[in-house]
């Protein structure tokens, strides 16, 4: 599946390692949070990953969230937001400085408030326009709320310039 970063396709790099099968020896991979221990063990400094569920809390990383170079965070609907909060709470309270991956049912009108969040990559699905990403990615450049992206809210001055 094209993996999206700022709007443009790039190359991704990661092996995604299903529950059941076993872990390579090197290359990245992201692996289900049962087996993160495992994947970090392998010989070599290979890149690791962990794959959230949305009822997982990230605060179970803590331990080892500075060995890791990816946490992927998953929307299984569009209706479900909790991987917006995980990502928010991975950088600001975590501090995590990595690669946030966005995967499931993600919509590119919830694209910059993911970026927003602090996910970095989304995987979008196959057959996708990326055009349509990339529209979503540059067509609002104010907001409301604070962002992990240490943006100053423009929504208040805005708001008193549109009713004055």
């Amino acid at each position: 599946m094209p993996l999206l970063e700022n709007g443009r396709i790039v190359a991704d790099t990661w092996t995604q390692v299903p529950n059941d099968a076993p872990c390579p020896a090197d290359g990245a991979v992201i692996v289900p949070l049962a087996r993160v221990e495992e994947a970090l063990a392998r010989a070599g400094n290979a890149p690791v990953g962990v794959r959230l569920t949305p009822d997982e809390d990230v605060t179970t990383l803590h331990t080892v969230l500075p060995r890791l170079a990816l946490v992927n965070v998953d929307f299984p609907g569009f209706r479900d937001g909790r991987a917006f909060t995980q990502a928010r709470a991975l950088r600001e309270h975590l501090h995590f400085k990595g690669e946030i991956r966005a995967t499931g049912h993600a919509l590119p009108d919830q694209y910059e408030f993911m970026l927003r969040c602090g996910i970095t990559t989304v995987v979008i699905a196959e057959g996708s326009d990326p055009s349509v990403w990339e529209k979503a990615h540059t067509r609002f450049t104010v907001a409301y709320q604070p962002s992990v992206l240490n943006e100053k809210p423009q929504g208040f001055g805005l708001r008193r310039f549109l009713e004055a």
